[in-house]
């Protein structure tokens, strides 16, 4: 298969180029024009939670300076932005009384990508729960499926005659697993039956949204709501049974705990050996639920996993096996770029013909806190959107229904739990001062987007010249 990667690429002409961020990432002003307090500006200021002791609080001041990332975002040619909404931006108590304010800012968003020809893709909960409603439970609550459609619904009979692509949640894997299971992110729990709990409740939540957008949204082509998943393809260590039943519960745990509800209104057979006691079956009533019929589905990709049998490793009994001869980013993931082709082969031939967008791919290395060149010098970065490209080429090549890619990220922010300590952006972002330098991968994918990935297939460097000059 890694050999089809490196065929000419040309993508059609309605291919989506996109790049991503997230609201707590990257907006700072958390309390700004009367926002509620969220989970994560709550779990940044709980001693040892985040490295160095790093906070949102200003983060990128992207809530204040979008019109100049948007400057950027036309510079570079996106043709579409993913951005998420904070709740507790809209609704300062999680549910009730609408904030004007918060929600008249991303109207103005909105209103200013689509100006400038950008289509705008919308994440309804990337991480950030308001504070209040954690308190009363958050995703351990049966109501918040209620709570979190009644939220969607401000935002669809808002903006949903103007935006083209929802998003109910943002990789649920990691909301239960690091929020629930180990404890790592907010609201940092660590106990099985509530990350059990909590992906019932997120799956709740979701088709309760869909279901909203159904009700509110005029039906059209071009008004799309999807989930969006993180996939890490799982290859067995060995061919030995023990290795084998290992790779089929990390698969089921974090590859389809969340896809085969939402796709199929199944759940995986491994999933009562993973949780033990802790495991309860979904009703029929919640898995219909979760089985709503969705337009798309986001995968964002980053690494692969070649696991072995580890009965220490609670609760999968499962671990990853580092590969020694392979490239690894600053956050230790394996390059392996053969993997986003096997993803996208593996959705097509589990679930069907479903349109897929990437709705993030991106790499973590090493940039300095401040740059005075125009352009910054990331090759490895670099290298890892050239390759990363071509496997998305190569999965199309083999008829997957790949519409879109979108760059993770398209500014340097917080790397939640990490802090600042780890550089994805497009865009290098001096902290101390807010300025933004393009990187040469930022360069590169600039120049993929004007030649649809023609440029791919000539194996110059980046190009380190800048980006193209707006139009006046």
């Amino acid at each position: 298969m890694s050999s089809s990667i490196f065929t000419p690429v040309e993508f059609p002409v309605d291919f989506l180029w996109g790049a991503a961020t997230a609201a707590y990432q990257v907006e700072g002003s958390p309390l700004a024009d009367g926002a509620g307090v969220s989970s994560w500006h709550r779990f940044v200021r709980t001693p040892g939670r985040v490295r160095d002791g790093d906070t949102g609080d200003v983060a990128c001041d992207h809530y204040r300076r979008w019109p100049e990332d948007l400057q950027w975002m036309r510079r570079i040619g996106l043709g579409s932005y993913r951005f998420s909404i904070s709740w507790s931006r809209i609704l300062p108590e999680g549910r009730g009384r609408v904030n004007p304010a918060g929600l008249a800012h991303y109207e103005r968003k909105v209103d200013a990508l689509l100006e400038a020809g950008i289509q705008p893709n919308i994440t309804l909960y990337h991480w950030d729960l308001p504070a209040a409603l954690d308190d009363r439970g958050g995703w351990l609550n049966p109501d918040i499926a209620d709570w979190f459609a009644d939220y969607a619904s401000v935002l669809f009979k808002a903006l949903g005659d103007r935006v083209p692509m929802w998003a109910t949640l943002n990789e649920p894997w990691v909301i239960t697993d690091g929020g629930f299971l180990h404890g790592t992110l907010a609201p940092g729990h660590r106990s099985a039956y509530e990350a059990a709990i909590a992906a019932r409740q997120l799956m709740r939540a979701h088709g309760r949204a869909v279901q909203a957008f159904r009700a509110l949204v005029p039906a059209a082509p071009d008004r799309r709501i999807g989930l969006v998943v993180n996939i890490e393809p799982k290859y067995p260590a060995s061919h030995g049974a023990a290795d084998l039943a290992a790779t089929a519960r990390a698969d089921a745990y974090m590859n389809r705990q969340y896809l085969d509800p939402a796709l199929r209104g199944t759940t995986p057979a491994e999933l009562p050996e993973v949780f033990g006691e802790a495991w309860v079956d979904w009703p029929a009533e919640e898995l219909a639920l979760a089985h709503q019929p969705l337009d798309f589905i986001g995968i964002n990709y980053y690494t692969r996993a070649v696991v072995r049998d580890d009965p220490a490793a609670w609760p999968l009994r499962a671990s990853a096996v580092r590969q020694t001869q392979a490239t690894h980013t600053e956050t230790a993931w394996e390059v392996y770029p053969p993997g986003l082709t096997d993803t996208l082969l593996w959705f097509k031939q589990h679930y069907g013909d479903l349109p897929i967008y990437i709705t993030e791919n991106g790499s973590a290395f090493y940039d300095p806190p401040s740059v005075e060149a125009p352009v910054l010098d990331d090759p490895l970065r670099t290298d890892y959107l050239r390759r990363h490209l071509r496997a998305v080429h190569a999965a199309r090549e083999a008829g997957v229904n790949v519409r879109g890619y979108y760059a993770w990220s398209l500014l340097d922010n917080l790397e939640w739990a990490l802090g600042y300590s780890k550089r994805f952006g497009l865009l290098h972002v001096n902290y101390a001062t807010q300025k933004r330098t393009p990187k040469a991968t930022c360069a590169l994918y600039s120049q993929v987007i004007s030649t649809r990935g023609r440029c791919l297939n000539d194996t110059a460097s980046a190009p380190t010249d800048g980006l193209p000059r707006l139009s006046s």
